[in-house]
């Protein structure tokens, strides 16, 4: 019955007029982008609340990590399972639930705050953004080509609107919630409702946006996500997806606030979600102001603000100097930002239209992959050694993937383009 209403729905907007279907998709675009965003924001809503969770339960930096890889735990296993079936179900079909999922996950954190219950709703969280990220990045790409039906538009538009929310979400998560625990009542609460309520009707909204895939008939058969890149193409996607891996985005989702508190001995639940929304917000920024060059140049300037930002933020816990532990973090979070655009931009080019949601999905399965295992690392080895050494040496082995990574990427895309322009002469 539910694939008839879709199917249903499905005609209804192509019978619509072009101005009336443009303005549709125009809805829908934008609606889906704040949900993205939204989302996002959600899943680093505890950011810089793990300092009060550590004074109320008393347990250590470790158990940070340990609650943040539960969250990485969520997020692969969501994409290797389910990541990829709005290319057959339909993306409304996957992101509603999705939405719902965090609720779900949020309402968890307000009714089970011991530490079991942290667990088990940053698992859920996990699951939620697994379902949203490649559903919302090719959902926004498919509404923007609708928006766009006979006029001109940049596909570039929609990679970048998608990439920003994304960071740009993460972001503004630690924002609210840190300000809102330095200066509104019950932080470990309050947080939580403004979030649930906000992802509530966004996903009723979305259900009212326009579907984008039409669904296969008959359905394809399960199967958990595969890697479904081309053969040519597996040297691009594979170096695209380690560029992203290592944009040290995990540093700032989990350890900054202890990294504040612990080495700069700041604890402000407000300066510890600034940080990190200063981070995260600079990527999107950098972004949309390359939203129009090349991948060369984005793949060049993106290690160029993150290694120096890196520098920085090391030298900021070594000395220490808050204010060079802020620059560093927002030079980091834009090259980090530009590194992780470039990274998807290359990966997205070698996916089919039918198989977008595939290849997006296990661009960011490999992406989280290596977005955790540093952090758990770093958290770890923080027990035994001072957290300055510790990040001294992940700044250097950082610095080294990025730029061999970005030149593996930079140098295929060059060699594809060569053989393209060799081609069509």
């Amino acid at each position: 019955m539910s694939s008839v209403i879709s199917a249903g729905r499905a005609r209804a907007d192509r019978s619509r007029s072009p101005h009336a279907r443009r303005r549709h998709h125009s809805f829908g675009f934008w609606v889906a982008t704040l949900a993205f965003l939204v989302n996002m924001g959600f899943s680093a809503v505890p950011t810089p609340l793990y300092v009060l969770y550590q004074r109320r339960d008393h347990f250590s930096t470790i158990m940070v990590t340990v609650i943040y890889a539960a969250y990485a735990i969520g997020v692969i296993a969501s994409l290797f399972f389910g990541g990829h079936v709005s290319d057959w179900v339909g993306r409304k079909r996957v992101l509603v639930p999705a939405l719902l999922v965090s609720a779900v996950s949020g309402l968890i954190f307000l009714f089970e705050p011991s530490l079991p219950g942290l667990l088990v709703a940053r698992i859920v969280c996990g699951v939620s953004v697994g379902l949203t990220t490649a559903t919302a990045t090719a959902y926004l790409g498919e509404l923007h080509l609708g928006t766009t039906a006979g006029m001109k538009g940049s596909p570039q538009w929609a990679q970048t609107v998608a990439t920003a929310a994304n960071l740009g979400g993460i972001g503004v998560g630690p924002l609210v919630a840190g300000l809102l625990a330095q200066y509104a009542p019950q932080p470990l609460r309050l947080p939580y409702i403004v979030f649930v309520t906000a992802l509530l009707i966004l996903a009723a909204l979305i259900a009212l946006s326009p579907e984008t895939t039409d669904m296969p008939d008959p359905a394809p058969r399960y199967r958990p996500q595969r890697v479904a890149v081309p053969r040519h193409a597996r040297r691009m996607f594979f170096a695209a997806t380690a560029v992203a891996a290592f944009a040290v985005y995990g540093v700032f989702n989990s350890l900054a606030p202890s990294f504040l508190a612990g080495t700069l001995h700041e604890d402000s639940h407000a300066l510890a979600g600034a940080v990190a929304f200063g981070a995260f917000a600079s990527g999107a920024v950098a972004q949309i102001s390359l939203s129009r060059a090349t991948l060369q140049r984005t793949l060049s300037t993106g290690p160029l603000l993150l290694i120096p930002g890196l520098a920085l933020l090391t030298a900021g816990m070594w000395l220490p100097d808050l204010t060079m532990f802020v620059v560093g973090g927002v030079l980091s979070g834009a090259g980090g930002g530009l590194a992780f655009r470039g990274a998807l931009t290359a990966a997205g080019a070698t996916a089919r239209p039918e198989s977008r949601a595939e290849v997006l999905a296990g661009f960011f399965l490999g992406a989280y992959v290596g977005l955790s295992v540093p952090v758990v690392g770093l958290g770890v080895a923080s027990r035994y050694v001072s957290p300055r050494v510790v990040m001294l040496v992940f700044v250097v082995l950082v610095a080294a993937a990025v730029l061999l990574c970005t030149r593996l990427v930079a140098a295929e895309h060059t060699r594809r383009t060569a053989e393209a322009g060799v081609s069509r002469g």
